[in-house]
């Protein structure tokens, strides 16, 4: 483990190294703000710190984060898909998932993210233990002032987070080291609105947060739990992966561009309104005002000097947009501007290509981050957490109760899939013919499909409630087609009182609000046959009973024991009793 000074030397090289990356971050956010003046003071006059024009990176940078942010599905594939205790198990594991991701507010905090994303170039997102709750949390780090290591493969070896306190703050988060808070001066001479900087670091042995304003004072130091860096980070494809640069870093200076020629233009507006008056010789009296009159022999004459603008400065203005749409990426058919000219379904598709390929790219990265993100909540949750607990959410739109035992039902397997599913950089409706297309040319399954769907869900139990839809259908069907066959019995002199009567029951049972099946397995119920002694344990005839009918002439009397063909044959324990003599 390292030393509280050896860290702080490790954090002093790392800020040194990025302090060009915060210096542009810096100039990024400021313009984000509004504030142009403060990135570049000598492009406004005095007296006007605000641009007057929209701020497109603002505008841009906000729309490509709402299409990025929706998150993608969570979902735990079995490792057999033939056996119930497999699908159980992945499905279970699948809803532990999802309350991860519910329990942190991630849908909500993805709406920032993806927007710090966008605008920083890289993506900070931690995985914090919740000991209060007894979960793993998952909290979307701001990526100003954070700094990471990596190795030579890519994985985070520190990070390091740079946060901006007030003395008040900290005395209260950290009563206990209020005297080296305040410093020497002491609580009646403390300044509590002055700000410190504090320094959060994490690697594989240790968390420590520490003042290097108060001589590297450490406020928490704790032994690393996990035994490793639970901080992924999600970073923008870059020429120089060391160097992370956003989607606008070198849009802003257009901006700035754009924001001079709009004042030039309102102060030719201005001086050509107040241009001087232009008179001939024999004016003498000069009047002021809206009804001011002046007398002239060449009234004609009199006139406001002309200031003429020139031409190229609203052509300049014209490329400097097209400049700032082409370095965002952001495409004007996003705006809905667009050239009356192009207004094709081709046309629309090709304004929009680059904007689908790059949010593509960006869901595509997200998702795997995100995918080692809910791996390290089910580690932490089996490591940390172990026993029972009981969760509940919404998932499918239906609310549900989970008892689950992380030592069980993880097991030590951490895999998940996040898929943005087919819909990732394509529109709705391309995305939908493809998938269909596909389909039906057997190249995938509806397995794959649902699980590429762009939303959440248990695909076990909706195949499950679709198979039990499509039977409920056919058996519907079918009794609907036996309701058509009545007229054809009546016509052929048969009696369909007994179906029309189990029509008429299963109708009461679906009033009542009984699914189809149990309604019709009621009202289909076998009638129970009375039991027939066997054969040779018949009572004997009683006095007064009918004597046998006599044989009938020209029909040969059958033999004892024979089946009557008007009693229909015999059941089994009479064909018993006939061959043991009825034993």
């Amino acid at each position: 483990m390292y030393s509280i000074n050896e860290i702080a030397e490790r954090v002093d090289v790392l800020k040194r190294r990025y302090a060009e990356r915060d210096a542009r971050m810096a100039d990024v956010l400021a313009v984000r703000k509004g504030d142009l003046s403060g990135v570049a003071p000598e492009f406004f006059p005095e007296g006007i710190d605000k641009p007057m024009i929209a701020n497109f990176v603002e505008v841009a940078a906000r729309d490509m984060a709402e299409v990025i942010a929706p998150l993608p599905s969570f979902n735990c594939n079995p490792s057999n898909t033939l056996t119930e205790s497999a699908k159980k198990f992945a499905d279970t594991r699948t809803l532990i998932a999802n309350n991860y991701i519910q329990y942190s507010n991630l849908e909500t905090q993805m709406y920032t993210g993806a927007d710090w994303y966008l605008t920083y170039g890289f993506l900070p997102i931690v995985v914090e233990a919740d000991l209060d709750e007894g979960m793993p949390r998952i909290r979307i780090e701001n990526p100003l002032g954070s700094y990471v290591e990596f190795d030579r493969y890519g994985r985070v070896r520190a990070f390091v987070k740079r946060y901006m306190k007030t003395v008040g703050e900290l005395v209260n988060e950290f009563p206990e080291y209020e005297g080296q808070i305040l410093g020497p001066q002491g609580r009646d001479f403390a300044d509590y609105n002055s700000a410190l900087e504090l320094i959060k670091y994490e690697d594989k042995d240790q968390i420590l947060l520490y003042l290097p304003d108060r001589k590297n004072l450490p406020l928490l130091q704790a032994k690393n739990p996990m035994g490793k860096v639970m901080v992924r980070v999600a970073r923008k494809p870059s020429i120089d992966p060391d160097d992370p640069r956003g989607q606008f870093d070198d849009v802003i200076w257009v901006q700035l561009a754009r924001a001079r020629f709009a004042m030039l233009a309102m102060e030719a507006a201005e001086k050509s309104v107040q241009a001087p008056l232009a008179l001939p010789m024999d004016v003498q009296e000069l009047a002021f005002g809206p009804d001011a009159v002046l007398r002239s022999q060449t009234p004609q004459a009199i006139r406001r000097v002309g200031l003429e603008l020139p031409t190229g400065a609203f052509t300049e203005q014209a490329m400097l947009q097209q400049e700032m749409r082409l370095g965002a990426r952001f495409p004007e058919g996003r705006s809905g501007q667009i050239d009356a000219s192009i207004i094709t379904g081709q046309g629309v598709q090709a304004l929009l290509g680059g904007f689908d390929t790059q949010i593509k790219a960006g869901q595509s990265i997200l998702a795997d981050v995100l995918e080692e993100i809910v791996s390290l909540c089910f580690e932490m949750d089996e490591k940390l957490f172990s026993g029972k607990k009981e969760v509940s959410g919404i998932y499918q739109g239906a609310p549900y109760k989970l008892t689950y035992d992380p030592a069980r039902d993880i097991k030590g397997d951490y895999t998940v899939q996040v898929r943005y599913g087919l819909m990732s950089g394509l529109d709705p409706s391309r995305a939908l013919i493809f998938s269909l297309q596909a389909l039906q040319a057997g190249l995938i399954s509806r397995d794959w499909v649902m699980r590429e769907l762009p939303w959440s869900m248990n695909v076990s139990e909706v195949q499950k409630a679709i198979e039990i839809e499509r039977m409920r259908d056919q058996l519907s069907g079918s009794f609907a087609a036996m309701a058509q066959a009545i007229p054809q019995m009546a016509t052929q002199g048969q009696d369909p009182s007994d179906i029309v009567a189990k029509i008429a029951d299963v109708i009461q049972e679906r009033k009542k609000g009984t699914p189809i099946e149990d309604a019709v397995a009621k009202a289909f119920a076998p009638v129970p046959q009375p039991e027939v002694p066997p054969a040779g344990m018949m009572p004997p005839v009683e006095q007064g009973m009918m004597p046998p009918t006599p044989p009938t002439p020209g029909i040969p009397e059958q033999p004892a024991g024979a089946p009557s063909e008007q009693q229909g044959p015999p059941d089994l324990a009479s064909l018993l009793g006939m061959i043991t003599g009825g034993q």
